[in-house]
């Protein structure tokens, strides 16, 4: 069974990274639910490609007042 590290790293089992696709150098995002299960989804060049094509933009705000209230919630 694999074991948390001191340095709280895990090694998960060749064949878990074999089934996510998960090789040596990949690049993940980690999650964590209500319950503590931690889940492990591979990045993905390019997967978020077209993900606001459909997004209006709203007139009434400018770059600038967006990133100053992103700043200064």
């Amino acid at each position: 069974m694999p074991i948390i590290s001191a340095k709280r790293q895990i090694t998960l089992p060749a064949e878990q990274c074999r089934l996510a696709g998960l090789a040596p150098g990949d690049e993940y995002e980690s999650y964590i639910d209500n319950h503590g299960h931690i889940t492990i989804v591979k990045k993905t060049r390019g997967a978020a490609r077209g993900f606001l094509k459909d997004t209006k933009n709203d007139k009434r705000f400018t770059d600038e007042t967006s990133m100053q209230t992103g700043i200064n919630p």
